[in-house]
């Protein structure tokens, strides 16, 4: 008993059996359809060895050959009939199941309030086998794939009720026959056949040859690719790569001579086995004619079982499927926000609200050292703070956290004096108006980008205008040159666009503004400029701007410098100025950059600072 439990929990909890049970749950009616052709196709062979047998035996006996006849003929007509149709529905079941499997996906890493789990790097490789899965990269599609494994298991079953009509012969036959195709399947798995293909060095040969590939074939690394004469470098690395993948994947499933060999004796003696007893008791007059063919086309049929089975097509169709299942859970954790108290969640007070950061201390779940430790900052309702600090500072951390893509291990983020956790995530998160550094250009119209959601044409048009970035477009053209009417703008230009679309969701009804770095790609006129339209456009709002540039910074009502995760100082520009202190040293250097001396030594300031 505890060996059969055994054994039925080491099937269930096989990937081909997970993913079976996957893709009859997400296409139930296609699913049942392909099953039931796959059955028939399996008994084809039998039914044809016994039409066969009963045809030859009924024209010997000169007797009336209609029915087998017909049984014939049915048979032989459904062996060219069902292949195309199973391949129809297959092909059919096949795409259906990638959508679902794809929208699964969707669903794990869209789901999570947070961003935790797609910052993972050990789920990259799940994450990468279960999106590229259908993409052909890796290998076939699915609607293909389906096509292979129905070969596969036809071959194996159709192989297997062949052998039983041999129990008709003899009750050892299929028996032995069963053993003897069969050891093909155990021997050859040993040494090596179906070694999993999608280990870690596989999965990451394969990320590598993938980059390599992207590299060369979508245009943003163009231009330094020819530029610094990347082209057979590049090549190199792909076909590298390439070829180390194929050195896994052969590695992998690899035949060995011995197994080969010794596969070969054993086949070799069961069919030997088989054969002559059968020869024996035909020359013996114990066998019938009819009952001869019928069982030596049973026993060739009998042959299919040591290629058919769980094929390399099934184990490249199941990874996603486990990828995607052990995706779910882990994502899930890693990205699902909790709430500190239960019950309705609170809904944000007024619109434009203070913001304090009260002893918060954050660690990224992959780190080992706080981003922020015991950070303190309070941003008075409707000022405007601005944040700066040496790279990896901390800076980018507070913007996550105000927008509660994490949570703080320790201290709290509070809101008008609610904690932050305590209020309505998606109220909260409509309060806020957010330009990132790493802004989303999206292949969509240029209205499409400012309000994604749908807004008014004039609303649209004012928020392009306040970000300096009217007369770019028409609202209809596509941001993308892949498009009929399409075209592309120069980072600046897209960086006014990303502005249009916070400056749209102040409009909306926004009361909290967090930049982020959002004129990185402008130059110093440009980014004050932009940052004195947004100040006038958000005049009434609390107003987070993130930036290294300090001829931005000291436009901001306050600032405050945070370095190893703590806020040292905080003031207005003339007070930190005046103070000497770390942004009087950072501000003297960069302005000094903006300085040069003329031939009679005189300083001469190209930019204002």
């Amino acid at each position: 008993m505890t060996v059969s439990v055994a054994v039925m929990r080491r099937i269930r909890d096989s990937k081909e059996f997970r993913f079976f049970v996957a893709m009859t749950r997400a296409v139930p009616g296609l699913a049942a359809a392909w099953w039931i052709i796959l059955i028939a196709r399996s008994l084809l062979p039998a039914l044809l060895a016994i039409a066969t047998g009963w045809l030859v035996g009924t024209v010997r006996d000169d007797s009336s050959i209609a029915a087998p006849l017909t049984l014939f003929a049915v048979t032989f007509v459904a062996t060219q009939v069902l292949p195309p149709l199973h391949q129809t529905v297959g092909a059919n079941l096949g795409s259906r199941f990638a959508n679902v499997l794809n929208e699964r996906l969707m669903a794990s890493t869209l789901g999570p309030d947070g961003i935790g789990h797609l910052e993972r790097g050990d789920l990259t490789n799940d994450l990468t086998t279960a999106r590229d899965f259908d993409l052909g990269m890796t290998g076939p599609p699915m609607f293909m794939n389906m096509d292979f494994i129905a070969s596969g298991l036809v071959a194996l079953l159709g192989g297997i009720a062949a052998a039983l009509v041999l129990v008709a012969f003899a009750w050892w036959a299929p028996i032995v026959l069963l053993v003897g195709w069969g050891c093909t399947h155990w021997l050859l798995r040993e040494s090596g056949v179906w070694r999993d293909r999608n280990s870690d060095a596989v999965q990451t040969a394969r990320r590598h040859t993938d980059y390599a590939y992207r590299l060369a074939v979508e245009p943003m690394a163009a231009k330094e690719v020819r530029l610094f004469g990347l082209a057979p470098w590049l090549i190199d690395r792909f076909v590298d790569h390439r070829r180390r993948l194929h050195d896994l994947q052969y590695e992998a499933t690899r035949l060995r001579e011995k197994s080969v060999a010794l596969s070969l004796l054993v086949v070799l003696a069961a069919n030997v086995v088989v054969f002559a007893v059968l020869a024996v008791r035909t020359f013996d007059g114990h066998v019938s004619l009819a009952a001869v063919v019928t069982y030596a086309g049973s026993a060739f049929a009998a042959s299919s079982i040591a290629f058919g089975g769980l094929s390399w097509a099934l184990d490249g169709a199941a990874a996603p499927v486990a990828a995607i299942e052990q995706l779910e859970p882990e994502m899930a954790a890693a990205g699902t926000l909790v709430s500190r108290a239960s019950g309705t969640r609170r809904h944000p007070g007024g619109r434009v609200p203070e913001i304090r950061f009260r002893d918060v201390t954050f660690t990224y779940p992959t780190g080992f050292q706080p981003v922020l430790d015991h950070f303190d900052l309070t941003i008075p309702a409707g000022t405007s703070m601005a944040i700066v600090g040496q790279n990896g500072a901390g800076k980018t951390t507070i913007a996550k956290l105000l927008c509660r893509l994490y949570d703080p291990q320790h201290g709290a983020i509070e809101i008008d004096g609610v904690d932050l956790r305590d209020l309505d995530l998606a109220a909260w998160r409509l309060r806020l108006a957010a330009v990132f550094q790493d802004f989303v250009r999206y292949e969509l119209p240029l209205r499409d980008n400012v309000a994604p959601l749908g807004a008014p044409d004039d609303v649209v048009e004012v928020a392009l205008h306040a970000a300096g970035a009217d007369g770019l477009a028409g609202l209809d053209t596509p941001m993308a040159k892949g498009y009929p009417g399409g075209i592309d703008l120069s980072g600046g230009q897209w960086q006014r666009i990303a502005l249009a679309r916070s400056i749209a969701a102040v409009n909306a009804g926004a009361g909290v503004v967090l930049l982020d770095e959002p004129t990185a790609m402008l130059d110093v006129r440009g980014e004050a400029e932009i940052f004195r339209r947004m100040i006038e456009a958000t005049d009434d709002c609390t107003t987070i701007l993130v930036s290294h540039r300090f001829s931005t910074v000291r436009l901001a009502d306050r600032i405050c410098v945070v370095e190893h995760g703590r806020a040292i100082e905080e003031g207005t520009h003339a007070e930190l100025v005046a103070r000497r202190g770390r942004y009087h040293t950072m501000y003297e250097l960069q302005a000094s950059r903006f300085v040069e001396h003329d031939e009679a030594g005189e300083a001469v300031v190209h930019e204002s600072l």
